[in-house]
């Protein structure tokens, strides 16, 4: 008698549960420093807190646990492209911060160049400053303001560019230059510059971590829209309006 043998396929093994991510009370209001408290935990523990958050369809608090882990962490490449992806992904679903225009902090973008440049840059300042409240979603009210001197080179005019508060006692930022060969590429080094005076600007007054370095051929309105947390807009705006430290 031949015994019959059956084989039995063995048994997948059962994937763990996932551990229960704490997100905290999720009655209480948020701000925009919400979730800085965390920050101390480190990037990757933020991360597990903003993906649990959006899980539970909590896209507001989400996308500031993601702005936190850009800028009160040390988050490496791979978590800096994760959290961008996730601000851009949730940015776009969001209303403005600030809703109300007359509530916004107000800076001032200044443009020096030569006379001939100065008009053909009025209406370019003053499309970026507009940019600029878009980025910082509805955070920062910005007005621009070209100033034209005479032209000393042959060659393209320079421009520098500076931001203030909206006072002449408030200390500004520091003030960089540029040239533009041609009036069509004056916005985009513009915005350039702009990304660089505010990353200057927050890694030299605040304790931020400023946003990563602009790619060689990376559109710096996006940056400067999903790479700038909205509270470092906030913190960005009000330090250009504090008055000048007294000197010792």
């Amino acid at each position: 008698v031949t015994a019959l043998v059956v084989e039995v396929p063995p048994v997948p093994p059962v994937a763990p549960p996932k551990p229960v991510v704490d997100v905290g009370d999720l009655t209480t209001p948020v701000t925009l420093q919400s979730y800085g408290e965390i920050s101390p935990q480190g990037a990757g523990r933020l991360i597990e807190i903003a993906t649990a958050l959006e899980e539970k369809s909590e896209p507001r608090r989400a996308l500031l646990a993601w702005e936190r882990v850009m800028d009160l962490t040390k988050p490496d490449a791979t978590q800096v492209t994760t959290a961008i992806s996730a601000i851009k992904r949730l940015r776009p679903t969001q209303p403005d911060w600030n809703l109300k225009p007359e509530t916004a902090i107000s800076i001032h973008l200044h443009a020096s160049t030569g006379k001939k440049l100065a008009k053909s840059l009025t209406p370019i300042l003053e499309a970026v400053a507009r940019d600029l409240q878009t980025a910082s979603s509805g955070i920062v009210k910005v007005r621009a303001t070209v100033i034209a001197g005479k032209t000393t080179t042959k060659g393209p005019a320079p421009v520098a560019l500076w931001l203030t508060g909206t006072t002449k006692k408030n200390s500004p930022t520091e003030t960089l230059s540029f040239t533009a060969s041609s009036p069509d590429l004056l916005r985009a080094e513009v915005l350039k510059t702009v990304f660089l005076l505010l990353h200057s600007q927050l890694a030299r007054t605040t304790a931020y971590t400023p946003p990563m370095a602009l790619g060689e051929k990376e559109d710096p309105l996006t940056a400067l829209s999903f790479r700038v947390s909205r509270l470092c807009w906030s913190e960005f705006a009000v330090g250009l309006n504090l008055p000048p430290k007294k000197q010792p």
